[in-house]
């Protein structure tokens, strides 16, 4: 059976704020750690039946894409709820959220 491992390391400033944040996954062409700005994990435990998230962002994530992050993230899950579901109804109505939250961004832009 094969396996893959997924690693994150955070450098935090005094007051354990996230200064960096890195990550690194055995299928990834790319050799080492690489940088992001964020990142948004969530496990379902299983036992009590409800989602455990991390969500971390180092102080050079700009507001505006932080934005966009999470717009995708909804997107992305929308995808996924589609395909493992087959719930059409509740992925359209993620994708509508997607589309009236990508027409604030819009509107923000032009300010």
């Amino acid at each position: 059976m094969k396996s893959s491992e997924i690693r994150f390391k955070i450098e935090l400033d005094d007051e354990n704020v996230p200064e960096k944040i890195f990550w690194q996954a055995t299928d990834n062409a790319s050799k080492g750690l690489e940088e992001t700005k964020a990142i948004n994990i969530s496990i379902w435990d299983q036992k009590f039946r409800e989602t455990l998230r991390i969500d971390l962002w180092s102080k050079e994530m700009p507001v505006d894409e932080m934005k966009k992050f999470y717009v995708d993230t909804i997107g992305g899950m929308a995808n996924s709820l589609r395909t493992s579901t087959d719930d059409n109804f509740m992925a359209d109505e993620m994708e509508k959220l997607c589309n009236t939250l990508v027409a604030h961004l819009k509107s923000e832009e032009k300010k």
